[in-house]
């Protein structure tokens, strides 16, 4: 099937065909007609199968015919509005919109935190017919009076899963009581839990549901092994696999945003190149950050899981676990880095004593052991004993606590402020 029997229009497709696409993934296939259509939509895919064509191009389509080329404001309201949990993706989803609609004359913006907020109300005030919004800075927006919803005609919430994990289930309540009750409304989310059935509920009408990803299922093209090593000897387990495997850009997560930076700093002190990326890092020095990965500047990327979530990084070869994340589903999104859009992908977990249990529950949600392999040198020794694992607070990359155990999830189940968009503005040479 190509994009030309989807009934898109000739603008959409001379845009798609630019890109260098000419077969729409399975994602794109169920979903961009019954959007055309007019249904409201669930959408179940993980990171990396095409959702954001599967919603951004219909909607495209949906609001051309009203596109104009007039300079008011007036003319320009805002008719739709894309949530989406972290900054990042939030850039991703307009530089698609932008890119898609490159000839239909619709303009878009995206507002977050952690940036100055007078270039986004400056934007916001000129028009603007789509709105690409983390939850937080949507609503200071609103609390200033520059949003007006009455126009808005499609709502998204793409990653609404990862949205209700940081937190947001309030921000998202709030504007929902902000937009008309006549809408269309698309869901995109990674896995179904009875929380997003629940919230689904509530705003769609009679929705479609178009799964393409089984529920919980890694990327098939993943290849997963476990490398046992003890804790005080996974940097250096970590810089030897690197440098003798020569490995050029691999991503590698870390529970603690402390534990980020202290990798990163000992991985340079190695001969190196790293940068780590986290909620307490600029916007700018985040950009800047993954502009350098990607192009090869630096050949590590270490992130903690809220920073990564939406990264979109083709052909990524390699993710690395050098610590394991407390909730299991959490590991499903971080190895769907990689072996993406047919490439094969490789994730490499590296687990001391102390992660014997976040292994196995990660090994029961995939229904699968993992294999094992010990590297000659690294084999871990029987007789240390396992310790509290830390969840964040206190930092640290070793995986210890001086305190108790701690539950399996972050106990006030939010982010740090800097995600969420709610601290004070700090000045930055980004606009948006």
């Amino acid at each position: 099937m190509s994009f030309d029997t989807l009934g898109l229009l000739p603008e959409l497709l001379r845009a798609v065909r630019e890109q260098g696409y000419e077969h729409p993934t399975p994602i794109q296939t169920q979903a961009i007609p019954l959007v055309l259509e007019g249904r409201d939509l669930m959408g179940r895919a993980q990171t990396g199968t095409g959702k954001t064509a599967g919603f951004t191009l219909p909607m495209l389509q949906l609001l051309a015919p009203h596109a104009s080329t007039s300079a008011s404001p007036a003319r320009h309201p805002i008719r739709a509005l894309i949530l989406t949990p972290t900054r990042e993706l939030a850039m991703q989803v307009e530089e698609s919109v932008r890119t898609y609609g490159k000839y239909i004359p619709l303009r878009s913006t995206t507002i977050f935190g952690g940036v100055n907020i007078n270039p986004q109300t400056k934007a916001l005030r000129a028009g603007v017919e789509i709105l690409v919004a983390t939850p937080g800075r949507l609503l200071d927006h609103q609390g200033q009076g520059n949003l007006n919803f009455s126009q808005l005609e499609i709502l998204v919430l793409d990653e609404a899963d990862r949205m209700l994990d940081m937190g947001f289930i309030r921000d998202i309540q709030k504007i929902l009581a902000l937009l008309p009750a006549k809408r269309q409304t698309l869901l995109f989310s990674a896995t179904f839990t009875d929380e997003i059935k629940q919230l689904a509920s509530k705003f769609l009408k009679t929705p479609a549901s178009v799964q393409i990803t089984p529920q919980n299922t890694a990327a098939e093209l993943v290849r997963q092994v476990v490398h046992p090593v003890d804790r005080e000897r996974k940097r250096a387990l970590l810089a030897h696999i690197i440098q003798t495997r020569k490995l050029e850009q691999v991503l590698v997560f870390t529970r603690t945003k402390h534990g980020a930076n202290r990798l990163s700093e000992q991985l340079d002190k190695d001969g190196i190149s790293s940068m780590a990326i986290h909620g307490n890092k600029s916007q700018p020095q985040r950009i800047k950050a993954l502009e350098d990965f990607k192009k090869g500047a630096v050949r590590v990327l270490v992130a903690t899981d809220i920073a990564a979530r939406g990264l979109d990084i083709d052909m990524l070869p390699h993710v690395v676990n050098y610590e394991l994340p407390q909730v299991p589903e959490d590991y499903i999104h971080r190895i769907g880095r990689t072996g993406r859009a047919g490439s094969e992908g490789e994730a490499l977990s590296l687990v001391c004593v102390d992660e014997h249990r976040l292994l196995k529950d990660i090994e029961k949600l995939l229904r699968k052991e993992l294999p094992k392999d010990v590297i000659q040198g690294y084999a871990p020794d029987p007789s240390i004993p396992a310790e509290p694992i830390q969840t964040g607070r206190q930092g640290g990359g070793g995986g210890r606590s001086r305190g108790p155990a701690r539950s399996a999830r972050p106990s006030s189940g939010q982010p740090p402020r800097g995600e969420r968009g709610r601290h004070p503005a700090r000045p930055s040479s980004r606009g948006k």
